[in-house]
């Protein structure tokens, strides 16, 4: 048996902000990284059919 200064003391249910602020702490890195990944590839999409067009406007001259 852990001795009584050892054991986490529970504080009560957390309020509605530190609810909020614990849940954008823990999911909020990650839904950053997902919207950098996802504008990164929508880029470079766009630049890969840039360059594509632009090949094959030289192609046809």
């Amino acid at each position: 048996m852990l001795p009584p200064q050892l054991v986490a003391q529970h504080m009560g249910a957390l309020h509605p902000v530190e609810q909020a602020l614990v849940l954008l702490l823990a999911f909020g890195p990650f839904v950053l990284l997902a919207l950098v990944v996802w504008l990164r590839r929508r880029a470079e999409r766009r630049e890969d059919s840039l360059a594509q067009s632009q090949t094959g406007d030289q192609a046809e001259r």
